[in-house]
């Protein structure tokens, strides 16, 4: 009778370890639940796009970006109770990094692509501009060409440079506007620097982006082309945030936040807030 009873008591022991093992190695049922479960959140973004995400150097660590998308990323892990973390990266590799499903969320001033639509859940937008906000797109050149290059088509026989995968690239492309080369960088900075080294006649860029870097870089050589804009359906104005293509629960969840700051209208004060903090690091 002990031996039985022994015996048993092993069994059940052994069916409780097994048990209990079982739902330990259960794997999450999707990416919301994985975040949850493992306490953080992964967000990629390119921080050189002031206000939205840019470095302060006097800081370190992850407290060295900030910005207003960086206050939405903390806000949203604040909202699903864990651990932001910034993953900063140039800005085609955020698009693929988060398409691939190595880290969780792409914050970095996205914009409504058909593309991106196809290999990314997209959330809603939560950010549309103000009324005090330019939210056109067009070209910025060389100090000089002013008199000779009034509309895109006077870039027929020069060099342009984009951001690659950007929103700027792909209105490029649907305008049908030829150049002599067409280059790609993975910075915005990166193509106004071109320009200013005579290395590029026009960058294809936001405009208020534009007014920003020659405001705050003056002397750099470059101007706004102020008779050109492209035209631009509502959908592209927005920003909004990526995730893997079939998240759906995580996606519905981030909705519901950004849901939220819209009505809130906390976004718009980040906005006003960063510009100036930028501004005071010389960045605006």
């Amino acid at each position: 009778m002990k031996k039985t009873a022994a015996l048993l008591l092993t069994a059940v022991l052994l069916l409780g370890l097994l048990s209990g093992c079982a739902k330990k190695e259960a794997a999450p049922a999707n990416r919301l639940e994985d975040i949850l479960a493992r306490g953080y959140v992964t967000v990629a973004t390119e921080p050189y796009f002031a206000p939205e995400e840019f470095i302060d150097p006097s800081k370190e660590g992850d407290d060295k970006y900030v910005g207003a998308d960086i206050e939405l990323a903390k806000l949203i892990a604040e909202k699903l109770g864990v651990e932001c973390r910034i993953v900063p990266l140039d800005f085609t590799t955020v698009l693929s990094s988060v398409t691939e499903g190595k880290y969780d969320l792409a914050i970095s001033a996205l914009a409504y692509k058909p593309d991106r639509a196809e290999n990314m859940n997209l959330s809603d937008a939560y950010y549309t501009g103000s009324d005090d906000d330019d939210n056109s797109y067009g070209f910025a050149m060389a100090e000089g060409l002013e008199g000779t290059v009034t509309d895109i088509t006077g870039l027929a026989d020069k060099v342009v440079v984009v951001q690659q995968g950007s929103l700027q690239q792909f209105l490029w492309e649907q305008s049908g506007a030829s150049c002599a080369e067409l280059k790609y960088v993975s910075s915005t900075n990166d193509a106004f620097m071109m320009v200013s080294e005579g290395k590029a006649d026009a960058v294809v860029t936001a405009t208020a982006f534009a007014r920003l870097y020659i405001e705050a870089n003056k002397g750099c050589g470059i101007v706004m082309c102020e008779d050109f804009r492209f035209t631009v359906d509502d959908k592209y104005t927005g920003m909004i945030i990526g995730m893997q293509k079939g998240e759906d629960e995580l996606t519905a969840r981030i909705n519901e936040i950004i849901a939220e700051v819209v009505a809130s209208g906390v976004y718009a004060e980040w906005i006003t807030e960063y510009k100036a903090y930028a501004a005071s690091l010389g960045l605006m």
